[in-house]
Formats: structure tokens, C-alpha cells, sequence
């Protein structure tokens, strides 16, 4: 086998990997995380789980429970967020329509039992404006426990994505992602889904990651949710997708600066230092040129 085959393997399967995601709106990787994996998952946040009210509100539920910020609550959570094969993903989806990609969030959700059925929705309704069929969002929905259609696993509507959000849209033709706990299912912002009812004696537990365009508002506030001294001892691909990175041309930096610089706190005044696409800094050198002579 030659030095490069496994690149080529890899590009297959990402390739394979866009391509159920485009026709379908999502895609299940079972067994994703090893069981050790899980259960250290599952034990890191069932602390934070049993001391966290229950939600309050017809979208988040009224039996259901979630808790944010789990880079730090949940130190594996950072091992979720940067899988490769899952960042491969986000990054052929979303970067066509941005120059880099951010979290979005990371979400633990637990639905208990007797927990009615979510309302259909599409998570790219939080920005109010047309994507124009454009991809600004991937979710990622971690099991932490089985997900089973009677405990309220996520329900998908296949290829609802090509569509136009139907709130009234029939159940029928929804199906439950149901899969073992260390699985994880992604799927499209721009696909209807909704919680399950919870039909059984037991809590379902899961972690939503997801990823989302560099210059869209989050859905959290992860300048917040970690302190500086939190997020300095991530790593630099972690700190970056948490914002801490200018999104080109010049969109959030920091003194002129890129803002990964703002945690080594030099505390001196900084030079502004453009942060431009390739084109546009073509185009500014053309500028100038054309006026030189």
C-alpha cells in the first residue's frame, strides 16, 4: 500500500460523509466514542445534571434539564468538540460560506420522563435571516445513554432540509434516531427535527455540540462561559474556536490584533494589523498600484 492511501481513505469517507448529510440532512457514526469514553462522559456530568433546575419554556421543556459551558465542566466534552473526523465534516460544510468556523455551543440535555415531544424547528432560526441555501450550521447530538424512540431520542425529518420549515409538518414521516450511547448523530441546521416524548421510567441523556459560521453570533456567549485562566490551558485549535481568532476582513479582533494574542496579556499598546482576505488585499495592492504611477 502506498504512502499516501490512507489519505485517500480518509477523503473518501469524508466525501461519503458530506454526501448523506446533502441528501438526507443527517448522519449517524455509532459507537463514536470508546466505553470508557462514555462512561467518564457520563460521570462528568451527572453532577452538573442533578444540581441544575429544569428547564422552564416551550422550546427548551419544562421536563427536561440542560447545562452549558461544558468545556470545563466536562473536560472530555473538548475531546467531542474537536474530533477529527466530525471537524473534517464542519469544516467542508460551513467554510464555503465563511473564512473560519466557531463554536457554536455545547449543551447537555437530559429528558425526563413524562417530557411531551419538542415542537418541530430548525436550529438556524436563531439568525433571522435567509441562508439563501447555504449551510450556517452543524449539529452534533452525542449519546450519553441509548437513545430509543420510547426515551425520547431525537426525531428527524429526512431531507426536510430542501423544504420550507412546516411547523404542522407530520410526524409520520419523522424518524427517531435511535443508537448507542458513545454514538453520535449530525445534522444539518437547516433540518426539521425535534426532542422525543419520553415515554419510559428513565432520563435520556445526550450533549449537543455544534459548529456554526465565523461571523454569525453564537448561541453562546463563550467569552462567558470560560474564564481567561479557563481557556488559556486549552488547546490553541479549542481557544480559536471559541472566537479567540480574527474571522478575515478584520472582524473581531483585539487591538488591531488577532485575539489569541489578547491571552499572553502583554498589556502594551499593539499596532493594527490588517486581517484581509486574499481578494480583497489583491484588490486594495491593484488599487494603489494603478495610482503609483
Amino acid at each position: 500500500m502506498s504512502a499516501t492511501a490512507p489519505f485517500l481513505i480518509r477523503d473518501r469517507q469524508l466525501d461519503a460523509d458530506i454526501e448523506a448529510l446533502e441528501r438526507d440532512g443527517y448522519l449517524i457514526l455509532n459507537e463514536a466514542l470508546s466505553a470508557h469514553e462514555t462512561a467518564t462522559l457520563a460521570g462528568e456530568l451527572e453532577h452538573w445534571l442533578e444540581r441544575t433546575p429544569k428547564c422552564q419554556g416551550d422550546f427548551y421543556g419544562w421536563e427536561t434539564t440542560r447545562v452549558g459551558g461544558l468545556l470545563s465542566k466536562a473536560p472530555i466534552v473538548q475531546h467531542l468538540v474537536l474530533n477529527a473526523r466530525i471537524l473534517a465534516i464542519a469544516e467542508a460544510l460551513l467554510r464555503p460560506s465563511c473564512d473560519c468556523i466557531q463554536l457554536n455551543l455545547t449543551q447537555a440535555t437530559r429528558v425526563h420522563p413524562s417530557e411531551r415531544g419538542q415542537a418541530p424547528h430548525r436550529d438556524e432560526e436563531m439568525w433571522p435571516w435567509s441562508t439563501q441555501g447555504r449551510h450556517w450550521l452543524l449539529n452534533v447530538m452525542w449519546a450519553v445513554s441509548d437513545f430509543t424512540e420510547e426515551n425520547g431520542a431525537t426525531r428527524l425529518w429526512p431531507s426536510s432540509h430542501r423544504a420550507e420549515l412546516d411547523r404542522s409538518i407530520d410526524p409520520i414521516d419523522s424518524i427517531s434516531a435511535s443508537m448507542p450511547k458513545g454514538s453520535a448523530c449530525l445534522f444539518l441546521g437547516s433540518l426539521t427535527h425535534a426532542a422525543g416524548a419520553n415515554y419510559s421510567n428513565a432520563p435520556r441523556t445526550g450533549v449537543i455540540v455544534s459548529y456554526c459560521l465565523g461571523w454569525l453570533k453564537t448561541y453562546e456567549n463563550q467569552f462567558l462561559a470560560y474564564p481567561m485562566e479557563v481557556v488559556r490551558c486549552f488547546p490553541e485549535r479549542l481557544q480559536r474556536l471559541l472566537g479567540f481568532q480574527m474571522h478575515r476582513p478584520n472582524l473581531g479582533g483585539w487591538e488591531g490584533q488577532d485575539p489569541i494574542r489578547w491571552l499572553d496579556d502583554c498589556g502594551e499598546p499593539q499596532a493594527h494589523v490588517d486581517a484581509l482576505t486574499p481578494e480583497i488585499a489583491t484588490q486594495l495592492r491593484e488599487h494603489y498600484a494603478a495610482r503609483s504611477g
